[in-house]
């Protein structure tokens, strides 16, 4: 619909809105040292929807992480490629650093609970990653589903704790004014349709402020 038209999608920090691939880049749970490791990855049926395990629960399968991306924008494989030693492993945050050019040899993985000093960025290897721009720049399940329509298509995710710049507050603030206005009411079909009138309203000019 409308495909002349930008579509600008707005979404409050719901944990739901901000939720990532399963196999999007992470360096929350990456091994220090080379090993077999993978992300678990849900397994989608025909319909696109979660397959089930008989005991009803979501079935998932290890899988390989997204490569990652070197600061010229060119791939950086997450795992070393057939004919290597270790075909197949996951490198480790270390290589994978080392490939950066960052000396990480007398680097632990990460900080006891990953409790780092303010303001330190290079205390082990998974705050070196955590702030490396590909690995801040992951792309929510919502920009990337609007990404694939086109560059017409974007997602607005607005600040946490901001209620004066969510759209839905200020249309709930607005009907909420109204409603109090209305004769008080202890009759649930009043109350119900006082909701709606007042909720049909808002009008369209305080939606888009």
């Amino acid at each position: 619909h409308h495909p002349d038209s930008d579509h600008v999608f707005i979404f409050d920090n719901a944990t739901t809105h901000l939720k990532r691939a399963d196999d999007a880049l992470s360096a929350r749970h990456m091994p220090k040292g080379t090993k077999e490791w993978g992300v678990d990855k849900v397994v989608m049926d025909a319909a696109g929807k979660p397959s089930h395990e008989p005991d009803g629960k979501v079935l998932k399968i290890k899988s390989p992480m997204e490569d990652a991306r070197f600061a010229d924008g060119s791939a950086q494989p997450l795992y070393f490629p057939l004919g290597h030693e270790h075909a197949g492993k996951f490198k480790g945050m270390a290589v994978i650093l080392k490939e950066r050019g960052f000396k990480v040899d007398k680097l632990k993985a990460r900080c006891k609970g990953f409790k780092c000093k303010e303001g330190v960025t290079n205390c082990c290897c998974r705050r070196i990653l955590f702030n490396e721009p590909d690995f801040v720049d992951v792309p929510t399940l919502l920009e990337a589903l609007c990404a694939k329509r086109g560059p017409s298509f974007r997602v607005l995710i607005l600040p946490k704790f901001h209620c004066a710049l969510n759209f839905i507050e200020q249309c709930w603030g607005y009907a909420k004014r109204l409603y109090r206005l209305y004769p008080p009411t202890k009759k649930d079909d009043e109350m119900e349709a006082n909701v709606l009138k007042a909720l049909n309203a808002v009008p369209i000019e305080c939606m888009r402020r």
